[in-house]
């Protein structure tokens, strides 16, 4: 008997996201700023709450990676200052208009902006100064440092901070090349430093590097992926508390002969007599297909996915389990961690996180 109900959620636990934020402030030094990462609808869970969360917990800034995540979160009262990582000219209106502070990386993007602020009449205006230390995938290079530092000789713009990111924090065999992105970010930091009229703050460390590189917090830290309880160290994993779970429920229960097939393309032939469960959530809602032969988790019991995954649901093999229309089905979170699914999946948590569709309705819990 069919269900006409949809009850797919990813519910998301502030208090757990609370603690990992107070495990990460315990490990930097009090006069250390923490800057929460925040993109990508807060890694899946959902910007305007979680920003709402953060500013109670009295985080000192917010990171997004485009100029439409941050004004939607000026759109929600939210009142922290906002580093935009990847803004472009054509947002230079928007930016000015909701208080944004862009990450400048380009000398083209830094003249454009200078002479738009110019026009508009506006100086002193908050910008963030990325370089490039081995990650290589923008900010400004040794090459260039002499001329943007001429470039940065204007009262339109002021300098909040300068910062640059590790290209491999988590990995130990690249020891050696972490240390050589933060000696190169003191010596490029320090030249331009040296030429402002203010002291920037600096940053380069990411969620990994906080435990790792904790001689380089400088003036501020970046919290990310630990934020939403993963980490790649299994040392702070233990430590960190999952924030979001999705979970799904069963609609429909059937019963399929030997030798009939489910889903698309017959993928799935049954060996014996199968009971078969519907679950009303499929790839559009972020459930990959190659996740086709990964497990669920039904109380405390395990669930193959079998046949192909649909667009709006996914089927499983429950014949050997105590189940019935309406039980939770739990893909990812407490009981069922996100990284044994992104090592199904062959990828990472993040991946998993940031591929919840945002049909899937977000329930947050205090």
């Amino acid at each position: 008997m069919a269900t006409t109900y949809r009850n797919t959620v990813f519910e998301v636990k502030l208090n757990a996201l609370a603690h990992n934020y107070s495990f990460f402030r315990k490990k930097i030094n009090q006069t250390t700023k923490m800057m929460a990462v925040i993109k990508a609808f807060a890694y899946g869970h959902g910007a305007v709450a979680v920003a709402k969360k953060l500013t109670q917990l009295n985080a000192d800034y917010l990171a997004v990676a485009f100029i439409d995540e941050g004004v939607e979160l000026v759109k929600n009262n939210i009142s922290l200052p906002i580093l935009v990582f990847n803004p472009n000219p054509e947002e230079f209106e928007a930016i000015v208009a909701y208080k944004l502070e862009p990450a400048v990386y380009n000398l083209d993007f830094l003249k454009e902006f200078i002479a738009f602020l110019t026009v508009k009449g506006i100086k002193h205006y908050p910008i963030h100064i990325k370089l490039d230390t081995g990650m290589h995938r923008s900010g400004f290079t040794v090459s260039n440092i002499s001329t943007l530092i001429k470039t940065l000789q204007t009262d339109t713009i002021h300098v909040v901070s300068i910062f640059s990111h590790l290209a491999a924090s988590e990995a130990e065999n690249e020891h050696a090349f972490t240390l050589k992105q933060i000696a190169l970010f003191k010596t490029l930091s320090k030249q331009l430093t040296e030429q402002l009229p203010n002291t920037p703050l600096l940053h380069i460390l990411n969620s990994a590097g906080i435990i790792n590189y904790s001689e380089a917090q400088f003036d501020m830290v970046r919290l990310g992926i630990s934020l939403y309880g993963s980490s790649s160290l299994p040392n702070i994993q233990d430590k960190l508390q999952t924030v979001g779970s999705l979970k799904s429920v069963i609609t429909q229960l059937r019963t399929i002969e030997k030798g009939e097939t489910v889903s698309y393309n017959r993928k799935f032939k049954a060996l014996q007599k199968t009971v078969v469960a519907t679950v009303p959530i499929g790839y559009a809602d972020g459930i990959s297909r190659k996740y086709s032969n990964g497990k669920v988790l039904i109380g405390n019991q395990l669930a193959p996915i079998i046949g192909t995954i649909c667009m709006d649901s996914l089927m499983l093999d429950v014949t050997d389990l105590q189940v019935k229309i309406g039980d939770s089905v739990l893909f990812f979170g407490n009981g069922y961690t996100v990284e044994k699914v992104a090592k199904q999946l062959n990828t990472i948590t993040y991946e998993v996180f940031t591929s919840v569709s945002k049909r899937v309705k977000r329930c947050y819990i205090e």
